[in-house]
């Protein structure tokens, strides 16, 4: 029986031989990679679940490519394939039971290698073998249980292979394509990956794919925001793929090279199963060790408690929860045992501001946070005589005094909306100089028209966080409005209600427009009169040619 290599050389292997080792995957080669792998089994999936096939795949072979990188190297240390081979499994055996660190970050099997999954034959029995090696190396590498084995790439529906192996062999020599070793893909490939690949799946399905996916230039505004100090501690209840963590992280390393060691530790949740694995193999793609993640609905089980009792609490948290969630009640609220919303309960038709009391319940004493809400969050029931249970929640964030500011983001820059959204920042305890007082930013203008979305502009981000910095008002960008001016307002913390950014029009004194009006009526009377003269001498030359002809 032919191995998939070999059934598809002939007509395949120019074009999806892998690159030589030392080859960059550049971005847009990894794009163009991605969607081909999408389209070889287009029809098999609905778009929303191609990931579901494609990221453990790609997740797969970077293992594997890293592990050959790491054997290529023992095998040049100790000069021998089958000695390196020898210390690298009993190594890891070994590690395991003393609970160190092994001398390779994941072990491999020779015979659940890339290679082996490529080389399988294909006689139908394909998705067995690709389930069956990545529950193995799951096994034998307690790290990925949970991350690498959630797929099954031989699951029925109806008694049909949801993804035959025809397509299967397929995408394999598609992901094959390309080598993601050590010296071939940056440590982000995965959460790249997963981006791209949910943004295009948001484009060809309206909105509702981009539910979990946050603009990576929103993300990087959050975290420049935040600014977060070493030693640390991040959290996001509502990680997705970890994009927001991994930014907030990223952001301090890049601004503090020298001081890696200090980065902050993450923790996230997140509800979905397969986009909780894949934040833990984008961690792992980081080398982000220490990083902890929990499964399932932090609003009815938080995965994260403090040592005797309550919450566990975090120096920092990033979030972009669902927008206005409307499947928790009156009674979940008032009966909460975590005790998280003491403010009151959030409204039946918006979580919003549920999610901000169980960020502000997560954060220390002296925790921040920014978490992206839509914009009537900070805005709705405000001016009204009638009771909102929003507002009421709001007026009482603003009278103690935790809402740090608010920004105001472009319009259609999310996925699953065309709503701008606002950044609603917290801090449990201000510096001195920010007490009483919140900032509001108008960024509605930082953006740049792209297809299918809006992108908010690295001069947009600058600006941002440099007047943040600055804590001032600065025309058409923003107010530092204080307590009172919170409560004179209703508590409505818009920030397009208290900064404009169109051009405002300019009026000229009464009496100079008057005086021009007068100069302007007697002009065209000197010019009435002139016209008169010129017709009154046409018409007696018309009128003498008439004669001379008679």
């Amino acid at each position: 029986m032919p191995s998939i290599n070999e059934r598809n050389g002939t007509a395949l292997s120019g074009l999806f031989a892998p690159d030589p080792k030392t080859r960059q995957l550049d971005i847009p080669t990894l794009e163009t990679w991605l969607w081909d792998a999408a389209c070889a089994i287009r029809g098999a999936q609905d778009a929303p679940k191609f990931k579901d096939f494609i990221l453990p795949l790609v997740f797969y072979k970077r293992l594997s490519d890293v592990f050959d990188d790491e054997f290529e190297a023992k095998v040049e240390e100790f000069g021998d394939d089958e000695f390196a081979r020898q210390i690298i499994h009993d190594d890891h055996e070994n590690a395991l039971k003393e609970g160190r660190a092994p001398i390779v970050r994941f072990y491999i099997p020779e015979g659940y290698a890339w290679k082996a999954i490529r080389n399988h034959a294909a006689d139908g029995t394909l998705g067995e073998f690709i389930t069956d090696a990545m529950r193995e190396v799951a096994r034998l590498n307690p790290d990925l249980q949970g991350v690498l084995d959630v797929k099954d790439y031989n699951e029925r529906q109806s008694g049909q292979r949801t993804l035959d192996d025809d397509r299967l062999g397929t995408l394999v020599e598609i992901v094959a394509r390309h080598r993601l070793g050590l010296r071939n893909a940056e440590a982000d490939i995965l959460g790249r990956a997963y981006e791209y690949l949910l943004r295009k799946f948001a484009e060809g399905q309206g909105q509702s794919a981009g539910e979990f996916y946050t603009p990576k230039e929103v993300g990087d505004l959050m975290a420049q925001l935040l600014d977060v100090a070493p030693y640390s501690t991040v959290y996001d209840p509502t990680c997705g793929s970890g994009g927001l963590l991994i930014k907030a992280r990223a952001t301090f390393e890049a601004a503090h090279p020298e001081k890696k060691s200090q980065a902050p530790q993450l923790y996230g949740q997140e509800l979905n199963p397969v986009t909780f694995a894949i934040a833990k193999m984008n961690m792992f793609l980081h080398d982000y060790t220490g990083s902890r993640f929990a499964i399932g609905d932090t609003f009815t089980k938080p995965g994260f408690s403090a040592e005797g009792a309550g919450l566990k609490s975090f120096d920092y948290v990033v979030a972009n929860p669902m927008w206005n969630q409307d499947n928790y009640t009156e009674s979940f609220y008032s009966n909460d045992k975590w005790g998280r919303f003491e403010r009151g309960s959030a409204s039946a038709s918006s979580a919003d501001w549920g999610w901000a009391q169980h960020i502000l319940a997560s954060l220390k004493e002296s925790g921040r946070a920014a978490i992206v809400l839509d914009t009537g969050a900070v805005s709705r029931g405000s001016g009204s005589k009638s009771s909102n249970k929003e507002k009421t929640i709001r007026q009482k964030f603003v009278e103690e005094d935790l809402i740090e500011g608010v920004v105001l983001l472009p319009e259609n820059l999310f996925y699953n909306t065309t709503a701008p959204g606002i950044i609603l920042l917290l801090n449990r305890h201000k510096p001195e100089a920010r007490k009483n007082e919140i900032l509001l930013v108008n960024a509605s203008q930082f953006f740049r028209k792209e297809k299918p979305k809006n992108v908010l502009t690295d001069d947009g981000i600058a600006s941002i966080a440099e007047v943040w910095r600055a804590w001032e008002t600065r025309e058409k960008l923003s107010k530092v409005i204080t307590l009172e001016q919170a409560r004179e307002a209703d508590y409505n913390l818009s920030p397009s209600g208290f900064v404009d950014v169109n051009e405002k029009l300019t009026h000229r004194p009464i009496h100079d427009i008057l005086r021009d009006l007068e100069s302007a009526q007697t002009a065209r009377e000197n010019a009435d009169a002139k016209l008169g003269d010129v017709l009154a001498k046409l018409h007696l030359t018309s009128a003498a040619s008439e004669e001379v002809a008679a």
